[in-house]
């Protein structure tokens, strides 16, 4: 595969219907009436593993030759995608060795263990992941499943939004947060090949906005070291995700650290569910009123809802 195509995402629906959940879509009444339009909310935190990472992993492992599959898979990652990648693998019945940020957060480490992931930690930085990564794949022969920049990955998180427009018809504006541009590509070649007038926004943090600066510079720009309590939107484009940015996304609205800590509070309040912070990021736009969407059908794209409930944002220290 040498870019994404709506068929890949289409091909990769089929591939992995039967081993993910078909996530529900959550509207409020209050949130529309605070923003002025029809806010869709597609929940991947009710997802396997509780993240939409479970998609891509999933299409990339059983993407796979028996062959290739034999000797394993590896990733790097702070959380989702590597237990994503571990349940994809013991779904397969293959070793799955992940690389994760010495800071990565306790439950994200759980599920990993829970789901049988071979864990090596490194120092918190992307450099130290890949390298750490480059050292595992070398002495085990496992095969690379990145985390974004992997068209059978990109293919798979695109399957969130088939869904949410078979779900919800006729929408005019699709937020979606971005990190790596995994979710991002896969969600906006989804959109665009079927409603070619859509409009698909991108969310992150100002603590780390590299995709909004590349973006405007027309060339990945690396994300600084942040500590953004959006933790899996810490990393920098992938040299596969940004061309598809650059020609189906319409532009990225970054937001501040408040700003998300009040959306992921009042997703908590409002819809009565848990979200993580990286998820937050979306509605953080349209809390902020960044992007206007009065009179709007708008989807978001809720990617995970798994927190450590000892370190809520909120909590007095």
């Amino acid at each position: 595969m040498t870019t994404l195509t709506l068929a890949d995402i289409q091909a990769a629906h089929a591939r992995i219907a039967d081993k993910i959940h078909r996530t529900p879509v959550l509207t409020s009444a209050t949130l529309d009436a605070h923003c002025g339009g029809q806010l869709f909310f597609k929940c991947e935190n009710f997802q396997k593993i509780g993240a939409f990472k479970a998609r891509g992993a999933t299409n990339a492992v059983f993407a796979l030759t028996d062959a290739e599959a034999a000797r394993g898979v590896a990733t790097h990652s702070s959380g989702n995608h590597a237990a994503a990648l571990a349940r994809a693998a013991r779904l397969r019945g293959i070793a799955a060795h992940i690389v994760m940020p010495s800071n990565a957060p306790h439950a994200k480490v759980e599920s990993v263990r829970r789901n049988g992931g071979q864990i090596v930690f490194c120092e918190p930085n992307v450099a130290a992941r890949e390298a750490a990564c480059a050292r595992v794949i070398a002495e085990t022969g496992a095969r690379l499943v990145h985390p974004y920049n992997d068209y059978a990955v990109m293919a798979g998180q695109g399957t969130a939004t088939l869904e949410l427009m078979e779900q919800v018809p006729n929408l005019d504006l699709i937020l979606c947060p971005v990190g790596g541009g995994g979710l991002l590509s896969g969600t906006a070649v989804a959109a665009k090949s079927l409603r070619p007038g859509i409009r698909v926004i991108a969310a992150e943090p100002t603590a780390a906005d590299d995709a909004a600066r590349s973006f405007a510079a027309g060339s990945i720009q690396p994300v600084a070291p942040t500590t953004t309590i959006a933790d899996g939107l810490r990393t920098s484009l992938g040299e596969k995700n940004f061309p598809l940015i650059q020609r189906y996304v319409d532009g990225v609205a970054t937001v501040s650290e408040d700003a998300i800590v009040a959306a992921m509070r009042r997703t908590w309040e409002v819809l009565k569910i848990i979200i993580e912070p990286s998820c937050a990021v979306p509605y953080a736009v349209v809390m902020s009123e960044k992007i206007p969407v009065a009179g709007l059908r708008v989807g978001l794209i809720l990617t995970g809802g798994n927190v450590d409930l000892d370190a809520l944002p909120w909590l007095k220290k």
